[in-house]
C-alpha cells in the first residue's frame, strides 16, 4: 500500500497540533523545483489539473481534532498556491489521536510499516515548512529546523509575565521575538483603522506592542496571562497562530479587495484614509482608474501618483545618508552653524523606510527664522526638488496649540519628494526602474528652534504607537499635555524647559529609553 503513495512529507508539530503527512519515495529538492518519479495518487484532493503546480509534493493534514472549517481554510490556502491536498490518507499513516508531542510522533512513525525496499519513510516536519511553502508560493527546501524533534528545555517566558501598562514604560527593540505574531495583529490593526475603528486599531496596536517587548518568544497561550490589552478578539488571533500557524481572519483580510485597494491608495503621497476611502466608495480599484481622473487630485496627489513606483519601494539607509549629505551642504550653505539631524525610523536603527525625516535647528535661538525657503532654494537650484510643499510656522500661544492636540506640525516643514542620483551601476540588474539614473524619495524637512529641539527630536524619531503612548501617559498619569514643541503643565501654565531627550523622560519619572528601543 505503501508503495502506491505520492512522494510526500509529514508535517506535525507537538505545540501547535497541526500535522501535514506526506509519504512516500525520497523527494528530489532542486532550483528548479521538486521531482519526482511517483505517479499521481487517486485520493488527492480534487483531479490533478494544470492548477496543480508541484504534482510531486502532496499534503495531508493529520490532526484528528482539527475543526472541520479550519481543516478547509488550510486546504483551500494549499490548493490556492498550487499544491496536491489528500482527502484521506491511504498508506496507513493516520494512526490514532497523536498529542502526545514529538516523542510520540516519533513513536508513531516507527510503529508504522516499512517502506518497499529502496524507498524511504515519511518525513515529520513541523508546520513552519508548510507556512513558510504558503508564503513563498512553492515547496521550499526541507531543513533540519523544518524536521519534527522530541522537545528539550529552552528559556520560555514566565507564567505569568509583567508588563508595563504604557509603551513607553518599556523597551521595544527593533528585532524581537514574535514578529509574525505582531504582525498578524498590526493588519488587523491597518484594515481597523482603513474602516475608521479607532477602538480596534489601539486595541490591536496596543497588544501587538507588547508582543515586540517580550524576552521571548510566545509558545503557548497562557503565557500572555496577565498581560496588559490582550483581549478576547486578540488572545484569539493568538491562539490560532500558534495552533496553526495561520490565522484564517488575518488571510481573509489580506485577500479582501478593499484591504489592498485601501492599502494600494494610501501608498500615494498625500492620500489619507479618508480620500481612499472615498474613491473605493465611488468604485475605483487600480492606479489606472485613480489616474483617470487626475483632475480631482491635489497637486501633492499627482506628484505622488507620477512618482509611485519609487515612493513606493522602501528607502535604504544608504539612500538615506545620501541625503543627509545633500540637506547639510544645503543648510552649511544658507546658515553656517545650523545642525541637521536624521529622525525618524532610521533614528531609530531601521535599515530601511518609506521617507526620510530631518530635523534642522541652530544653536543660537531666532537664527532659525527664514531659514527653510533659503535651503529649498539651494536644493532646487541643484535640480534635487520634484516636487514640495512648504508649511509655516502656526502663529498664536503656543500652549494654546498643546491643548488643541497639536503633535507633529507646530514647526516650519517643506513635504518634499528629492531628486536622488543613483551610483554609477547600481540600477543595473536589479528592480526596474523608470529612471535609470536617479530615484524619487520622499524626504521631511522640519526647522526648529534650539529651545524645542529635545521635543521636536522625541516626536520625530517615532514609532508612531510609542509617541502615541507617550502623549498619553504623560496626560492620564502626569496631567501634563506632550507634544513635538514642548511640555505644558496646565495647572501651573507653564512649559518645562529641556536641554536634552533625557530632561523629558526624567520629567515624566520614566526610565530614559534610548531610540533604538523605541520601535513600540
Amino acid at each position: 500500500m505503501a508503495a502506491r503513495c505520492p512522494n510526500a512529507i509529514q508535517l506535525k508539530t507537538s505545540r501547535l497540533r497541526l500535522r501535514c503527512a506526506f509519504a512516500g519515495p525520497r523527494t528530489t529538492w532542486s532550483p528548479g523545483g521538486v521531482s519526482s518519479g511517483a505517479p499521481p495518487n487517486p485520493h488527492l484532493h480534487g483531479a490533478v489539473s494544470s492548477a496543480v503546480r508541484f504534482p510531486g509534493v502532496a499534503i495531508y493534514l493529520a490532526e484528528p481534532r482539527m475543526g472541520r472549517s479550519r481543516r478547509a481554510f488550510l486546504t483551500r490556502l494549499a490548493l490556492s498556491k498550487g499544491f496536491r491536498v489528500l482527502d484521506a490518507y491511504r498508506c496507513g499513516v493516520l494512526g490514532g489521536r497523536l498529542s502526545g508531542g514529538g516523542a510520540e510522533a516519533i513513536r508513531w512513525q516507527e510503529g508504522r510499516p516499512a517502506p518497499p525496499t529502496g524507498g524511504t519513510p515519511p518525513a515529520l516536519l513541523d508546520i513552519s515548512w508548510f507556512t513558510e511553502s504558503m508564503a513563498a508560493g512553492q515547496p521550499v527546501p526541507v531543513e533540519g529546523r523544518h524536521r519534527l524533534q522530541v522537545a528539550v528545555p529552552r528559556e520560555v517566558l514566565p507564567n505569568p509575565v509583567w508588563m508595563p501598562l504604557y509603551a513607553c514604560q518599556r523597551p521595544t527593540p527593533l528585532t524581537h521575538h514574535n514578529a509574525s505574531l505582531s504582525a498578524a495583529l498590526e493588519t488587523l490593526a491597518e484594515a481597523a483603522g482603513f474602516a475608521g475603528s479607532e477602538g480596534r486599531l489601539l486595541s490591536f496596536s496596543r497588544a501587538a506592542s507588547v508582543l515586540k517587548a517580550l524576552p521571548c518568544p510566545v509558545t503557548a497561550l497562557s503565557q500572555l496571562q496577565g498581560l496588559p490589552h490582550f483581549g478576547e478578539h486578540s488572545c484569539r488571533v493568538i491562539q490560532e497562530l500558534l495552533e496553526h500557524g495561520v490565522c484564517e481572519e488575518v488571510e481573509r483580510v489580506q485577500r479582501s479587495e478593499r484591504y489592498q485597494s485601501m492599502k494600494l491608495f494610501t501608498r500615494i503621497f498625500g492620500v489619507g484614509v479618508r480620500t481612499a476611502d472615498q474613491w473605493y466608495r465611488e468604485g475605483l480599484r487600480t492606479l489606472d482608474d485613480v489616474r483617470k481622473q487626475v483632475q480631482r487630485l491635489t497637486q501633492q496627489q499627482k506628484a505622488g501618483l507620477e512618482h509611485y513606483q519609487d515612493l513606493s519601494s522602501p528607502v535604504q539607509r544608504p539612500d538615506a545618508e545620501a541625503l543627509r549629505q545633500v540637506v547639510e551642504a544645503a543648510v552649511g550653505w544658507a546658515l553656517p552653524g545650523a545642525t541637521v539631524t536624521l529622525a525618524g525610523g532610521f533614528r531609530r536603527g531601521k535599515l530601511q523606510g518609506h521617507d526620510v525625516d530631518f530635523l534642522i535647528t541652530h544653536p543660537e535661538e531666532g537664527q532659525e527664522v527664514g531659514l527653510l525657503p533659503r535651503v529649498m532654494h539651494y536644493l532646487e537650484q541643484q535640480g534635487l526638488v520634484l516636487y514640495q510643499q512648504h508649511q509655516r510656522s502656526p502663529s498664536g500661544d503656543p500652549a494654546r496649540l498643546v491643548l488643541k492636540g497639536h503633535s507633529m506640525d507646530t514647526f516650519e516643514q517643506s513635504f518634499c519628494i528629492f531628486r536622488l542620483p543613483r551610483p554609477p551601476g547600481t540600477a543595473k540588474g536589479g528592480t526596474w526602474s523608470p529612471h535609470p539614473s536617479w530615484k524619487a524619495v520622499r524626504v521631511d524637512l522640519v526647522v526648529a528652534p534650539i529651545s524645542q529641539f529635545p521635543f521636536a527630536l522625541l516626536g520625530w524619531t517615532g514609532s508612531k504607537h510609542f509617541e502615541r503612548e507617550l502623549r498619553r501617559f504623560s496626560r492620564k498619569e502626569r496631567g501634563l499635555w506632550l507634544n513635538s514643541c514642548g511640555l505644558f503643565d496646565p495647572e501651573q501654565e507653564t512649559f518645562f524647559h529641556a536641554a536634552a531627550e533625557e530632561d523629558i523622560f526624567r520629567r515624566l519619572g520614566l526610565a530614559y529609553l534610548p531610540p533604538e528601543q523605541r520601535n513600540a
